[in-house]
């Protein structure tokens, strides 16, 4: 009687470490979480951002100025005008409001902006230095009139080291069918 007492006693615990390994692997495959996050002064980097959204099965959230930008303030002729003024100021960080509360959820981050004297807005900077980016991947896309995402990725590389950058991509004209390719599907 014994005997069958501790066979049964084995195989039950047998079967708990079984169920045990089976919860450990599916932790340790659990899909990665996705965001873009953009920045679109006009809507054309916003439409690109949505897009990519849905492509990349992501979450959607808008950097948004405390401040919004009028048109005289994305007057780039004028040295006065809000948009200038900053971008001449490499220390200046314009305030956001609709702040992320939960940043540590995401594995992947996309981050949009349209290009701004051949490089991200320095709303960008604020969005940067306002969550933990460390163990995320970052990936940056941008719309531009002209230029290119060089610059940009360049400068946000040097200003932020320990993020683990991935290669950035214009994505002026972007299609389904180019984003899925980007995103790897």
């Amino acid at each position: 009687m014994k005997r069958i007492l501790l066979i049964i006693v084995a195989v039950a615990t047998m079967g708990f470490s079984a169920c045990s390994q089976q919860t450990d692997a599916k932790q340790e495959t659990k899909e990665m979480k996705t965001l873009v996050a953009y920045f679109s002064a006009t809507g054309v980097t916003k439409g690109v951002a949505q897009q990519l959204s849905e492509v990349a099965g992501a979450d959607l959230h808008e950097i948004q100025p405390a401040e919004p930008y009028t048109d005289a303030d994305l007057d780039w002729r004028n040295p006065k005008s809000r948009s200038s003024v900053e971008m001449a100021d490499k220390s200046s960080r314009p305030a956001i409001t609709g702040k992320i509360g939960y940043m540590a959820d995401y594995d992947v981050v996309y981050v949009g902006f349209p290009i701004w004297w051949y490089t991200a807005p320095t709303i960008i900077n604020t969005f940067m230095e306002s969550y933990d980016f460390k163990g995320k991947t970052v990936i940056p896309f941008a719309t531009s009139g002209g230029s290119t995402i060089t610059k940009a990725c360049d400068d946000l590389k040097a200003a932020y080291p320990d993020v683990n950058w991935k290669e950035g991509r214009l994505l002026n004209g972007a299609t389904k069918a180019s984003l899925e390719e980007w995103v790897g599907k």
